[in-house]
């Protein structure tokens, strides 16, 4: 049996952020290091993935009509109440 594995774009992400934290706890501990120091040092690292993740490469579903229709009627009616509150 061969299990075929792909991992995608934010799977890699994922263990990367993984990896980072357990990475820094690892340095931590076994290092002169304190724990909280190399904890620190790898949300540091985890935090550029997370960066990258969110505002570079942010995952953008392809919108419908009736998604597109749905946005355009919330926004008219926030708007409308907008205009009704501070008129």
């Amino acid at each position: 049996m061969v299990l075929d594995v792909s991992l995608g774009y934010y799977d890699k992400i994922l263990a990367a952020i993984a990896a980072s934290l357990s990475g820094g706890a690892l340095a931590g501990t076994i290092t002169d290091l304190r724990l909280r120091v190399g904890l620190l040092a790898g949300a540091v690292v985890a935090t550029i993935f997370v960066y990258h993740a969110l505002f570079q490469n942010p995952p953008r579903p392809t919108p419908s009509r009736q998604a597109k229709a749905v946005a355009i009627v919330w926004h008219a009616f926030v708007g409308i109440l907008l205009m009704s509150t501070f008129l």
